[in-house]
């Protein structure tokens, strides 16, 4: 009878180590989805202000500070945020580790009845790091901290107690801070570095405290008919349902605090990035954006397809801050009007734009999208060893390797610049007379644009638009006037 209870007891055990890992598959298909369907663009966000280099210089410049280790292992992840389902497998698979390791603590210091009766609450060091993923200046570094932080723990504890357990602590302190940071201070866990990220902290005293609770906790006395084999079903509903209520607590307050009017800006943003002109028009017909970033992306569509005049009061507008915005000091907002001011062919006004706007990054990161656009810039102008040089960067790096390889040759080849179907349309369209040093476009500015190059239909689209907006009934009858005289 002893065996023939062991054996169910063994096999009770085992059913529940599955019950565990379905909810942690559960709990990582959630954040699977989330990231990849409701939250897509805000990965595209955190790509685009880093530019991860395969290089020793930059990785001895990360790794040689505290938290240096972190910092690149986060780096390095984000990059891969260029494909949003796969940053969102990487998100929901660092969560679920923190989960299991947070779980294996909690084995090492309780007892397997308070295991299994606050089963749930191993889930919340990764709900709170989901929760501080949600803000788009929360970097991936933060996450990577927790994670090493608890296998160092862990690793730790298999070690055996006495003095070679103490002596292998001590030896790795030191490594841990440098490969973590202090924690508390670190520079590589959020953008703004003056800006504290209380929840990244808390995940991180949450995923150490609780297992040191459960301590306290086991010293009670287990109840009887608790264990494995007696009242089995009970025995798994208990954990299941702590898993419920946590879930279902920590899911609504992530649901309730995702900034989704951001995603939506991310997503014009991210669509005018990849002139994914149809899919603009698809988005603003159904929605019809009132942000200033979704009306410069919806006009820049409309222009493109030559619909703007003949379309602009089907839509909502900002007056001609809608058309082409006065560049603000931040990182984001000024890269679509600088995307509008590259397609009408104001080269020297974009990458002056696209320049502001990297410098504008808050954590002093470099921009694989900026660095991209700018050695676009300077090929067009004909500066073409800048251009080398953000080429050559770009080279360094996983994506955007084959595209500057594809485009160094053009260096220098006037004849292959003017057959380019994007670099040579915009070198006749950029006119010699450049207003470098405004960005805010007059109608003056558009004229100009337009009749030192006729061919310019984008120009001539918002020079109808500007004259619309303001009412300038005159000049837009001259403008008719002077079309019909061609």
């Amino acid at each position: 009878m002893a065996v023939g209870h062991e054996v169910k007891e063994v096999k009770e055990l085992k059913t529940l180590k599955h019950l565990h890992l379905l909810c942690t598959l559960l709990f990582g298909v959630a954040v699977l989805l989330f990231f990849g369907l409701a939250y897509p663009h805000h990965l595209h966000y955190q790509e685009q202000f880093q530019l991860f280099l395969f290089d020793s210089a930059y990785v001895w410049d990360i790794i040689k500070l505290p938290g240096g280790v972190a910092d690149l292992l986060g780096r390095f992840c984000t990059q891969f945020f260029l494909y949003a389902w796969v940053g969102a497998i990487i998100i929901a698979l660092l969560l679920s580790a923190i989960q299991l390791l947070t779980l294996r603590l909690f084995i090492v210091h309780s007892s397997q009845f308070i295991v299994h009766s606050l089963y749930g609450l191993s889930f919340v060091p990764s709900f709170l790091l989901w929760l501080f993923l949600l803000d788009e200046n929360a970097l991936l570094g933060g996450v990577w901290t927790v994670l090493l932080t608890l296998l160092a723990i862990c690793g730790c504890l298999l070690i055996p107690k006495g003095w070679g357990r103490r002596i292998v602590i001590l030896v790795a302190v030191p490594i841990i801070y440098w490969m973590v940071g202090p924690n508390w201070s670190g520079t590589h866990y959020y953008r703004y570095p003056t800006v504290t990220p209380y929840l990244l902290y808390a995940a991180w005293l949450s995923a150490v405290l609780l297992p040191l609770m459960m301590r306290l906790v086991v010293r009670r006395k287990q109840p009887e008919g608790s264990s494995a084999g007696k009242h089995s079903l009970t025995t798994y509903l208990i954990p299941l349902t702590s898993f419920v209520l946590v879930a279902a607590v920590m899911g609504t307050l992530v649901w309730k605090n995702a900034n989704f009017n951001a995603e939506k800006v991310m997503q014009y943003d991210f669509m005018a990035r990849h002139q994914q002109w149809n899919r603009i028009l698809a988005t603003v017909s159904a929605e019809r954006p009132n942000n200033q970033i979704g009306v410069t992306v919806q006009n820049l569509a409309l222009a493109m397809h030559g619909l703007l005049a003949d379309h602009l009061f089907d839509f909502n507008q900002n007056g001609t801050l809608g058309l082409l915005p006065d560049v603000q000091r931040d990182a984001m907002s000024p890269l679509p009007t600088a995307e509008a001011f590259y397609q009408l062919g104001m080269i020297y006004v974009a990458q002056r734009t696209v320049f502001e706007a990297q410098e504008a990054i808050l954590d002093f990161q470099k921009s694989g999208r900026c660095y991209k656009r700018l050695a676009q810039t300077n090929l067009i102008i004909g500066s073409y060893e800048v251009a080398r040089k953000y080429l050559s960067a770009l080279q360094k790096t996983l994506f955007y390797r084959d595209w500057a390889n594809e485009t160094l040759p053009l260096l220098g080849d006037e004849q292959a610049i003017a057959k380019h179907p994007e670099y040579g349309r915009l070198r006749k369209f950029a006119c010699d007379k450049n207003y470098y040093f405004s960005d805010h476009v007059t109608p003056e500015m558009l004229e100009t644009l337009f009749f030192s190059n006729t061919d310019n239909r984008l120009a001539l689209e918002y020079l109808k638009a500007y004259y619309m907006l303001t009412g300038d009934r005159e000049n837009y009858s001259k403008l008719l006037l002077q079309l019909q005289k061609q």
